[in-house]
């Protein structure tokens, strides 16, 4: 797990970083707050962040405006890190986009604890998303047997948009998840089937 931290003190930077790579996290320093959008911008952004409330060029306060404005970049979980500790203060960060808060100086066992939490809900939000995406895909296939198909009056024959003709089950077959079970109904049992059993019950008899 990649995490950016954005904190302009540069002696609790180097903690926050130390502390994050000794769990085993992959970390981005950020010394202010110019440099934090930058990186939450890029292609490759870490999916969580840790923002100190008050830095230079924009605050943390500012980026998770900006990052839950952006369709590219709303789903990074954003921690803050702020010295206020009034239930005031908590909430309006909360408000403005942060998903967590802590205070500063943080105990290392909440930081870890709060961490894990959003990697948990990033893990949640791939779940998520891929299952959005296999139902689209399910529901894109199931779009491609809807409108007007060609099919002929006497075989039934489906005719698909390379101009082959195809029986109905194997055009369905290769358009859906659907399988076949070949069965005889009762009317074609009865005009085709019985009369071809009668005949060669005929026959036995004559011979």
């Amino acid at each position: 797990m990649r995490i950016l931290v954005a904190e302009d003190q540069p002696v609790s930077r180097r903690i926050l970083v130390a502390t994050l790579k000794k769990w085993g996290y992959e970390v981005t320093a950020a010394e202010d707050g110019t440099q934090a959008w930058t990186a939450l911008q890029a292609e490759d952004a870490p999916p969580l962040a840790i923002l100190d409330w008050l830095m230079p060029g924009l605050d943390g306060i500012e980026i998770c405006r900006r990052i839950r404005k952006g369709q590219e970049t709303r789903s990074v979980y954003l921690i803050l890190l702020t010295s206020r500790e009034g239930q005031d203060d908590k909430v309006y960060g909360l408000k403005s986009g942060a998903d967590d808060y802590i205070t500063k100086p943080f105990n290392p066992d909440e930081l870890r604890a709060r961490v894990q939490v959003g990697i948990r809900v990033l893990e949640l939000q791939r779940i998520l998303a891929q299952r959005v995406r296999e139902l689209e895909n399910a529901l894109s296939r199931v779009k491609t047997l809807q409108g007007l198909l060609p099919i002929c009056s006497y075989c039934k024959k489906i005719r698909d948009d390379r101009n082959y003709w195809q029986q109905v089950d194997a055009y369905i077959s290769e358009h859906s998840e659907a399988q076949f079970s070949h069965g005889i109904c009762p009317e074609c049992y009865a005009r085709f089937v019985q009369p071809e059993l009668d005949r060669l019950q005929d026959g036995t008899e004559r011979e």
